[in-house]
């Protein structure tokens, strides 16, 4: 997995963004399946840009009969993007007290990216499954957010520690998503965005679409 381009990289960084202006939308309006259980912590994991919403419609379409994408988190405020970056870089040093902050960051974002530049942050990424037609969760190999640590790598997309069928949904899932414009984090197998810098990089194209992001003050007061 040494080749994989992590979020900490400053190549990632370095891309520019040229922000597009699409509005957060709530994917739940658009008939999309989502579970609040799994991010009970964050009230507006449901919003999405539009442009990536009408893309995740466009990939549940091309799904087999009886098998539906499941959300889990779409947008993060900054400050709790903020909050997960910190304490995993701090985890990583009290870990290996050897460690620089700056190698520490670097390897913190294996799993957490940076605010200023998080995928999430901009409503660009979505961490999301497969289920069937009642609800129930394919076997994907590890639970979404199963960390590096505790599953022996298996959370990358291409980890080779997976039963046959996990790796049949998780191509199943990577080719309706690839096909509707989206990019995987290779580090986790459920992370996948459009128009964010990691994304611009991955595709080459010139620069981001989708900076960091607000929720208004008109729907942030609905989530209260």
């Amino acid at each position: 997995m040494t080749d994989v381009i992590l979020m900490g990289d400053p190549r990632v960084a370095a891309v520019p963004v040229e922000e597009c202006g699409d509005e957060l939308v709530d994917i739940r309006s658009r008939g999309l399946d989502s579970d609040p259980e799994l991010n009970p912590q964050n009230p507006a994991y449901a919003f999405v840009r539009r442009s990536v919403a009408e893309r995740l419609l466009h990939a549940q379409a091309a799904l087999p009969d009886g098998i539906r994408l499941l959300l889990a988190e779409a947008y993060r405020p900054y400050e709790q993007q903020d909050l997960y970056f910190t304490r995993r870089t701090r985890r990583l040093m009290e870990a290996e007290p050897a460690l620089s902050l700056e190698a520490a960051s670097l390897r913190a974002s294996e799993f957490v990216s940076p605010p200023e530049i998080a995928p999430h942050v901009s409503g660009a990424a979505v961490d999301l499954t497969l289920v069937d037609g009642r609800g129930g969760a394919l076997d994907m190999g590890t639970p979404i957010d199963a960390r590096p640590e505790d599953c022996e790598g298996a959370c990358y997309f291409g980890a080779r520690n997976i039963t046959a069928e996990a790796r049949a949904n998780r191509d199943l899932l990577a080719g309706v998503l690839t096909a509707a414009g989206f990019v995987n984090y290779p580090t986790e197998w459920w992370h996948w965005s459009y128009g964010d810098r990691y994304w611009a990089l991955m595709t080459e194209r010139p620069h981001a679409i989708f900076g960091p992001m607000h929720l208004s003050t008109e729907v942030s007061r609905e989530l209260r």
